[in-house]
């Protein structure tokens, strides 16, 4: 799950799309657990736990549809359904996967949500990840699926030149979320060690990793950017990194705050540029793209309307199936019924209503005789 390739299209705006890493023992039960919690709240319509087999054999919008198969490596398929801003609807998809190797204990298990919503999405939702797992410190479901970036707290700059260059990389070719770099003029107290994401709106608060360099980091942290990505680090500011691909609208200038004070108030800057950052088109990768072509046409939460609409197209498919197949079986009757006519002008006619012609034998046989004494031929293995 951490190799990615990118699409040529962009993510939709109705849209929300994430994929992390799960460190804890039981990350599915904690699924269940905040799942149940919110339906007997009233927060969630309805949601369904799946196994992801069954799931691909019973997937009720396109039956055959291949993109329905969650991979091998799937373990678990939870759908979930609410309604923000009254009455739009909103249709989430969470699945769990093992990791494709385990180069250390711990490394956890690979999630991949997609949510989408009935018109474009609005920051100021619900965030569907808390959808899923518990917004908890405790459910250690936050971790991204690049280096061991966690999305609800800070994360510092390797020290090292080259990690640093590498993490930087993984970041932006690989990662799902949105990255800001944040340089502590000095170092923080407690209310400044806190993350920006917390003043977000609650849907972008669980898309944004935020990485802190530390006082003494500001050159090294500049020069790695700079050569990496052609971006600047301000010396007590913050950079909201490109993704790659780059694109046209990406301003590295636009997107860089001179001055963020970490000391527990509102960065009122830097959070308008990370709203603004995230409203740019952003190309869909490919692994992206694929859980939300499952989550449009590999959907099982159906509500009862849904469910009329489904049972009414799956009679006018089978009354079609049957009429396609008694069109076929007439059409088969007609072409035996017509061989039978052939081999009967073949032969002549009913050859055992007309007496024996006399006199010898013709050499040329009629087509009748010819074909009797082949079945003679198989009726005796001597011959």
């Amino acid at each position: 799950m951490a190799k990615n390739s990118t699409s040529s299209t962009t993510v939709p705006d109705t849209a929300w799309l994430g994929r992390g890493r799960h460190l804890g023992p039981e990350p599915e039960q904690d699924v269940r657990r905040n799942l149940i919690a919110l339906k007997a709240a009233g927060v969630l319509d309805d949601f369904l736990d799946l196994d992801p087999v069954e799931a691909a054999r019973s997937t009720v919008l396109h039956p055959r549809d291949e993109t329905a198969d969650p991979g091998p490596s799937a373990r678990r398929l939870f759908e979930a359904r609410w309604r923000v801003a009254d009455d739009v609807t909103v249709r989430a998809q969470l699945t769990t996967y093992d990791p494709e190797t385990r180069r250390k204990e711990g490394e956890g298990v690979t999630w991949v949500l997609a949510a989408e919503a009935e018109r474009a999405w609005d920051a100021r939702w619900p965030s569907p990840v808390t959808m899923f797992w518990p917004d908890s410190d405790r459910v250690p479901w936050d971790h991204d699926t690049v280096a061991d970036l966690r999305l609800r707290s800070t994360n510092h700059l390797p020290k090292d030149d080259d990690e640093l260059r590498h993490l930087l990389r993984d970041c932006t070719r690989l990662s799902w979320f949105i990255h800001v770099v944040v340089h502590e003029a000095m170092t923080p107290d407690a209310a400044g060690q806190q993350p920006v994401s917390t003043f977000l709106p609650p849907s972008l608060r669980h898309r944004v990793v935020e990485h802190r360099g530390t006082p003494e980091q500001a050159q090294i942290a500049d020069f790695a950017m700079k050569r990496e990505l052609s971006v600047r680090m301000p010396r007590g500011g913050a950079v909201i990194l490109p993704v790659a691909p780059q694109g046209q609208e990406y301003d590295a200038e636009r997107f860089t705050v001179r001055s963020v004070f970490l000391d527990g108030s509102e960065p009122t800057e830097l959070l308008e540029r990370i709203k603004e950052f995230a409203a740019l088109p952003r190309p869909l990768p490919a692994d992206a793209e694929r859980a939300l072509t499952r989550l449009r046409q590999g959907w099982h939460l159906l509500t009862p309307d849904e469910e009329l609409v489904h049972a009414q197209a799956m009679v006018a498919k089978y009354a079609e199936a049957l009429d396609a197949m008694t069109k076929s079986r007439d059409l088969y009757q007609e072409a035996a019924e017509a061989a039978m006519a052939a081999l009967k002008e073949a032969g002549g006619g009913d050859a055992g209503s007309r007496p024996p012609a006399p006199g010898p034998a013709k050499p040329e046989a009629s087509p009748l005789s010819a074909l009797t004494k082949a079945f003679h031929r198989f009726r005796d293995p001597n011959k």
